[in-house]
């Protein structure tokens, strides 16, 4: 899963990259507010979830396109349409294939504020430019373990972005360096 490692390593169909490593969601808990509710709408197997409500989170709904648990609903990021504007917001490690991941950014921000974690070189390419009026803040996560099984982290670094096109950016989008 990297730009550096094309054709090296077989991608993990649909782009399920686990978010079991901690160091991927600890930064992204600073940011949020205590016992925030949330929707997980490319849930896989659970992991992201499993550490926001370890962390005192709740978890209102959760979806994938291939459910990997009981508690997960079929769904699609692309289409999904949550009921109750307000009452949540988005928190997800979306796919990183580009065009899928910028249609889940259009749609979900567009509805609540939405929380995503990918490839922090994003920002700086071409392709970010037009979503920097949905961006609010970037926070840097570093390289984390996205394979269980494997003793190596992933050759990219990662970050949470936070999107939001139910209220515009006032100033700057902030950035927030590694805390750890």
């Amino acid at each position: 899963m990297g730009k550096r490692q094309t054709g090296k390593f077989e991608r993990v169909p649909n782009d399920l990259y686990r978010t079991w490593d901690e160091r991927a969601v600890r930064p992204l808990l600073a940011q949020l507010e205590p016992g925030t509710r949330f929707v997980e709408p490319c849930a896989g197997h659970g992991d992201l979830i499993d550490q926001l409500v370890r962390a005192g989170h709740h978890c209102l709904a959760a979806y994938d396109i291939a459910p990997m648990r009981y508690d997960i609903r079929r769904g699609d990021a692309t289409r999904i349409v949550w009921p109750q504007p307000g009452r949540a917001i988005w928190i997800t490690n979306p796919p990183w294939t580009r065009d899928i991941l910028h249609k889940i950014i259009k749609r979900l921000s567009s509805q609540a504020p939405l929380w995503a974690l990918f490839d922090a070189d994003w920002f700086y390419t071409d392709q970010s430019s037009a979503f920097l009026h949905l961006l609010h803040r970037i926070v840097a996560v570093g390289r984390v373990r996205w394979i269980p099984e494997s003793d190596m982290d992933g050759f990219d670094n990662a970050a949470w972005y936070l999107f939001d096109g139910t209220r515009p950016r006032l100033g700057e989008i902030e950035a927030i360096g590694r805390a750890y």
